[in-house]
């Protein structure tokens, strides 16, 4: 793989029973998996890959309340307060560090829909704030560029995802969870109605509860159970420059270009627009979708090509003693959009003229999993008692992640929850609710 993911060694054997098993080794399952176990419950978390292999290590890093979908903000403060303190509660090193996060505002228009977030801010607390001109300049350092303004929001972070999902899965280990890589689950069986059993490519796990927190594959696992979860997936292009001084701290994002300073020295930098391989289920979840595409269609690509295909063999049926989808393809890792990349780094030279000059180290794509309304799903499922969803994330879920993974946790205790978790229920996409997106954020 072209991304940088610290190293994690599975468990030796698989146990024949846990009283929760976490399906996915993303930011999602870590941090779940981390919060069962913290509380004593028997956890264990199969990948079929390796830990953060997918989105939550090929992600920007930014751990923000800044822009965030109202519906949201709850679950991302709460997060934020999770990652301020997590190295010293696990002992370990997840990059967490808090920066800032910057929105550039050209012109008056976009200084006008972030001055308009703004109300959401104050009402939970929050420091963001509008700059003017050469406000913009003084946070943001080596810039070359005049701008209108910007949303600046100095509490928000950023952490490497290369580091955090491994280390809270070790975390979660500590604690007494089993961690299993390599190890793809074909299915979910049920008895009496409910979730008895997880069946995997080494065995069967007798269990009371499985969470599905398989971003990107979430959907197709979901078809086994009967469970139509309208989900698609966006293809992001990201690189990475070698280390260089005299770049700015902040994490900025304006037309065209996206970075953040790494714990390595070198940035994290991309363009911002992504790639929508037009597949079966394209067609399946139309109509939720459309809404969503028409808002977006400036910066999405739609493309037709060999992920058509693909998508259709994967959504033929499988038999649970037979290989499924999930070993078939152990990591998604997609060719990154070269001539997003180029743009973005040309925009990079041009905005902050130290980066020219300095090398590109690496580049890369990932698949990151979307909900027509740009909303989580964490939320139990009527239809099949014992099923928890944790999905969707929508380009949202690294920085959710801490939160998202103890409100998960919460649910399938049955626990007060960590936040309202109304806006993210399973039943929004059966119960006629509008799935509306939230325009600009």
């Amino acid at each position: 793989m072209p991304v940088e993911v610290d190293s994690f060694a599975s468990d030796a054997a698989l146990p024949t029973e846990a009283k929760v098993v976490v399906i996915g080794g993303g930011i999602i399952g870590v941090s779940t998996a981390y919060f069962l176990a913290e509380r004593g419950i028997p956890t264990l978390l199969c990948e079929k890959g390796v830990i953060a292999g997918e989105q939550s290590g090929r992600n920007w890093g930014w751990c923000r309340t800044m822009g965030r979908d109202p519906r949201e903000l709850a679950l991302a403060i709460e997060s934020l307060k999770l990652w301020r303190g997590i190295d010293a509660r696990i002992d370990a090193e997840t990059g967490f560090r808090q920066i800032g996060t910057l929105y550039i505002c050209p012109d008056a228009a976009a200084y006008a829909k972030r001055e308009a977030w703004l109300p959401y801010a104050r009402q939970h607390g929050l420091d963001s704030r509008m700059l003017r001109g050469d406000e913009v300049k003084a946070v943001l350092q080596g810039v070359a560029e005049n701008w209108l303004g910007a949303l600046y929001t100095p509490s928000d972070g950023v952490a490497e995802p290369g580091k955090a999902g491994p280390a809270l899965a070790e975390a979660a280990r500590k604690r007494g969870a089993r961690i299993m890589t390599g190890c793809a689950v074909r299915g979910i069986e049920t008895a009496a109605g409910r979730v008895s059993a997880v069946v995997t490519e080494k065995g069967r796990i007798a269990c009371e509860a499985a969470v599905l927190a398989g971003g990107s594959w979430t959907s197709l696992l979901c078809r086994q159970l009967g469970v139509r979860l309208p989900q698609l997936m966006v293809l992001a292009s990201v690189l990475r420059t070698a280390q260089v001084s005299g770049g700015p701290a902040t994490a900025a994002w304006g037309p065209g270009l996206a970075l953040r300073r790494r714990l390595d020295g070198g940035y994290t930098v991309s363009h911002g627009s992504v790639i929508a391989d037009i597949v079966p289920d394209s067609f399946r979840f139309f109509s939720e979708f459309l809404p969503l595409l028409r808002m977006e269609r400036k910066g999405i690509e739609l493309r037709l090509g060999k992920a058509f295909i693909e998508g259709w063999r994967q959504s033929r049926p499988w038999r649970l003693d037979g290989t499924s989808p999930f070993e078939q393809m152990r990591v998604l890792d997609p060719a990154p959009d070269g001539a997003a990349l180029a743009k973005a780094r040309a925009n990079l030279e041009r905005t902050f003229p130290v980066f020219r000059g300095v090398p590109t180290a690496a580049h890369w794509g990932g698949l990151i999993d979307v909900t027509p309304d740009v909303l989580p799903v964490i939320s139990t499922i009527e239809a099949v008692p014992g099923i928890v969803l944790s999905t969707g994330y929508s380009c949202h879920g690294f920085g959710l992640g801490l939160g998202a993974g103890q409100l998960t946790a919460d649910l399938v205790m049955g626990r007060s929850p960590l936040v309202d978790p109304t806006p993210f229920r399973f039943q929004r996409f059966t119960d006629g609710s509008e799935l509306r997106p939230e325009a600009g954020l």
